[in-house]
C-alpha cells in the first residue's frame, strides 16, 4: 500500500515537468468524462477512492474554461456519493483542471471536496492527470491522491434548427454484443456456425458493442439504434450501481425502447439536455453514454427524451 502511494506521489511530482504542450481537445461547448481511482487518507484510515464524472464545458476566458459538473459519483471504500453541485475549471489550457463543491451520500448528507489536477500524459482524444485535494466527511478530512482520465465524448455536429428534424444518428448494436468478447452464433441464412468478435479494430484491449458508445449531441436530436445482434435487445437509461456486479444499473424511466428485434431499429429522440447511460438490462456490459446539450454557452439541466419506434 506504502509503495502504490508513494508511486502515486511521485507522477505527480513530476507531471509539471514533463509536458508543455497543452491538452488541444479542451474547447468550450464539448463533453468530456473524468474516471479514475486512488486513496483517501487519514492518521488513522486509508480508503479506496474512485471518481467517475460527466461534464461539460463551457465559457472561455483567457486560458481558462469554465465548466459544469453534470453527474457522478465519487466512493469512498463501498459508500457512494452523487453529484449535488460541482463546478470544474480547466486552466492554463488543459495543464491543470480545478474541482469544488458539494456531493451527497444516498442518505442525503452533504460533503465538500476540494480537487487539483495536473496534467501527465496526452493523446488525441484523452488525458491523464494526477489528482490531489480533500474531501470532508463527518468531520474528517481526507487527503485523496488520483490519477484520472480524462476523455472526449465524440461530437456530432447537426445541421441548422430548421432542418434539425430530419437529422438521425444510426447506431449498430454489434453482431455477437449478447455474448462478451469473442465467440460463435448461427446464422440463421446458412445455417452455419460462425464466430464473431466485438472487439474494436482501433483499441486492441477494448470490447465494443455498440458502434459508438460515447456520443454528446444537440437537443432534438434523433439517433436510430440497428439491431445487427442475433437476439433481441432492449435499451434503458438508468444510473450506475458502482458496487454491485450483478446489477449494474437502476432504470430512471427516461428512455425504454421496449424489445428491439434482430435486423430491425428504434429511433430515440433527445428533447432537453442532459447527461444520460443507455444500457441493456439482459446485457449490462453493453453501455452507451450520451450527452445532450446545445452548442451555446450557458448552464446545462438534466432532462429526458422519448421514445418514437419504427
Amino acid at each position: 500500500m506504502k509503495l502504490t502511494i508513494t508511486v502515486l506521489l511521485v507522477l505527480l511530482g513530476l507531471s509539471g515537468l514533463v509536458f508543455v504542450d497543452s491538452f488541444a481537445m479542451i474547447s468550450p461547448n464539448s463533453a468530456f468524462t473524468l474516471e479514475g481511482s486512488g486513496y483517501a487518507v487519514t492518521e488513522n484510515t486509508i480508503k479506496t477512492s474512485e471518481i467517475d464524472l460527466a461534464l461539460s464545458t463551457q465559457k472561455q476566458t483567457g486560458s481558462s474554461v469554465k465548466s459544469t459538473i453534470e453527474d457522478g459519483v465519487i466512493t469512498l471504500d463501498n459508500k457512494n456519493f452523487l453529484v449535488t453541485k460541482l463546478d470544474a475549471t480547466i486552466l492554463r489550457e488543459g495543464q491543470y483542471i480545478r474541482i469544488n463543491g458539494i456531493i451527497e451520500d444516498d442518505v442525503g448528507d452533504k460533503t465538500s471536496i476540494k480537487f487539483f489536477g495536473k496534467l501527465v500524459e496526452e493523446s488525441k482524444n484523452a488525458a491523464v492527470y494526477g489528482f490531489t485535494g480533500k474531501i470532508t466527511v463527518d468531520n474528517n478530512d481526507y487527503k485523496v491522491i488520483y490519477i484520472a482520465k480524462l476523455t472526449e465524448l465524440s461530437k456530432i455536429n447537426v445541421t441548422p434548427l430548421e432542418s434539425k428534424t430530419n437529422e438521425k444518428l444510426t447506431i449498430h448494436i454489434q453482431k455477437g454484443s449478447s455474448t462478451q468478447g469473442v465467440g460463435t452464433y448461427i446464422d440463421l441464412g446458412t445455417l452455419k456456425q460462425k464466430s464473431y468478435s466485438t472487439q474494436s479494430s482501433s483499441d486492441s484491449l477494448r470490447f465494443r458493442y455498440f458502434s459508438q458508445d460515447r456520443i454528446s449531441i444537440e437537443p432534438e436530436t434523433t439517433i436510430t439504434i440497428v439491431n445487427d445482434d442475433v437476439v433481441s435487445h432492449n435499451i434503458l437509461s438508468g444510473t450506475e450501481n458502482y458496487n454491485d456486479r450483478y446489477n449494474q444499473f437502476t432504470a430512471d424511466g427516461r428512455i425504454s425502447t421496449g424489445e428491439i428485434l434482430p435486423n430491425k431499429s428504434i429511433n430515440i429522440t433527445f428533447d432537453k439536455v442532459g447527461f444520460y447511460r443507455l444500457y441493456d438490462p439482459n446485457y449490462q456490459w453493453m453501455e452507451i453514454v450520451v450527452y445532450v446539450f446545445p452548442n451555446v454557452e450557458g448552464n446545462v439541466i438534466l432532462g429526458q427524451g422519448k421514445n418514437l419506434g419504427n
